[in-house]
């Protein structure tokens, strides 16, 4: 049972938050009276608290005395922009949770019931104060991995044994590849495969052009890529004071930042970042790091038979999103990108059957929406679904 409590005097919020679909969101605009509020009648009982941002000092004392009082509190900022540095105050002071203020009837209604459909997990009684959102996987879906996953090993054993001596005979290297995954919550584990490439494939990454990047912007022109130049101290004196207007021809209202070895256009930075994030997933098109076993194996998913051993063990479920090695995950920390990771990692899921077994492209958008969307919408039913769409799926039509 979840009650919805407002903690400000912004009319424009407290407006909206009475059109929330069946409930009554109760108004306060002081600490001491919101705390009052949100003092259980019934042991489980728990309050949303929607805070209104406002001076920092007082924020801070308010929300320190309601994590005081009250252990039954989820707490979200409505906040326009803020710095990082005042994002960490927040959060160590109690806060759960952002959104903006000016968010609309729809969006506060869809994380209220967000929550309350994860109030098992948000709410721990008997935990300390401060709470982390982590998800659990249910009882019923571990059950089925566990059987599913002890079945398929049994059944596929065969194949297990053909494709070690395959890999054996072709090329020297370990049968089995393992990689560090991140999978749900940020877990990293070891991610098991049948070895597709070469022993040397870690290092012949870096060598390969970004034109085989699936998931990179190809579109980009060469005058858009990021000036960077080496400095010594008489050069950036030399630069600043030609206004920059030589070699590197930018106008005189572009703003430069200056490294201790670089120089480079703050619009060129900024541009760079985003390519950085938007190309977080890295998909080889026409691989040649790939054995002749290996694009076999690929080319049927063969080569993720070993990640049962994962679903057996609990690392991962049988659908769910896929693991990210850590070089993609580091890269989907942000807000919009959390979500993904909330959710069970899985050997199959929502991306695989909707383009996969198209033989088309996807954006990397495109993959974290539908992983997005798996983590907030999954069921037995859906995950049935996704597994029967997994058979027709699995001969890939690209050579990935």
């Amino acid at each position: 049972m979840i009650g919805v409590v407002y903690l400000g005097n912004n009319p424009k919020t407290q407006e909206r938050l009475k059109y929330i679909p069946g409930q009554l969101v109760r108004m306060t605009n002081a600490y001491k009276d919101a705390a009052q509020v949100c003092t259980p009648h019934v042991s489980n009982e728990h309050f949303i608290v929607f805070f209104e941002r406002n001076v920092r000092s007082e924020d801070i004392t308010a929300i320190t005395y309601l994590r005081k009082k009250c252990r039954n509190v989820y707490i979200i900022l409505l906040t326009d922009d803020m710095s990082e540095e005042e994002r960490n105050i927040y959060i160590k002071c109690g806060v759960n949770d952002t959104i903006n203020k000016d968010a609309s009837v729809t969006v506060l209604n869809k994380k209220i019931l967000f929550i309350s459909d994860r109030e098992n997990i948000l709410f721990d009684d008997e935990a300390p104060k401060y709470r982390i959102l982590k998800f659990k996987i249910p009882v019923w879906k571990r059950l089925f991995d566990i059987i599913f996953s002890g079945l398929a090993i049994i059944i596929l054993s065969p194949i297990f044994i053909l494709t070690a001596i395959a890999i054996r005979l072709e090329s020297k290297g370990p049968i089995l590849f393992k990689s560090k995954r991140v999978g749900t919550n940020y877990t990293i584990f070891d991610f098991l495969k049948f070895r597709s490439m070469y022993i040397d494939a870690e290092e012949r990454l870096k060598d390969l052009s970004k034109e085989h990047n699936q998931y990179a912007d190809k579109d980009e022109e060469d005058e858009h890529k990021t000036i960077t130049a080496p400095l010594g101290d008489q050069a950036e004196q030399d630069m600043l004071d030609m206004g920059m207007e030589s070699e590197m021809m930018i106008s005189d209202e572009e703003v430069m930042l200056i490294g201790d070895d670089f120089v480079v256009a703050e619009s060129d930075f900024n541009k760079q970042k985003d390519e950085d994030i938007n190309n977080a997933f890295v998909k080889i098109e026409n691989d040649p790091r790939i054995t002749k076993v290996g694009r076999f194996i690929r080319k049927y998913s063969i080569d993720e038979l070993p990640q049962l051993f994962n679903i057996l063990k609990g690392d991962m479920s049988v659908v769910g999103n896929r693991p990210l090695p850590l070089y993609e995950a580091e890269k989907l920390t942000a807000d919009t990108s959390i979500d993904r990771f909330m959710a069970p990692a899985g050997l199959t899921g929502l991306w695989q059957v909707e383009e996969r077994g198209k033989g088309g492209n996807m954006s990397a958008e495109e993959r974290k929406q539908l992983d997005i969307t798996y983590g907030q919408t999954y069921n037995f039913m859906l995950d049935m679904k996704i597994i029967f769409r997994t058979l027709f799926a699995f001969v890939q039509k690209e050579n990935v």
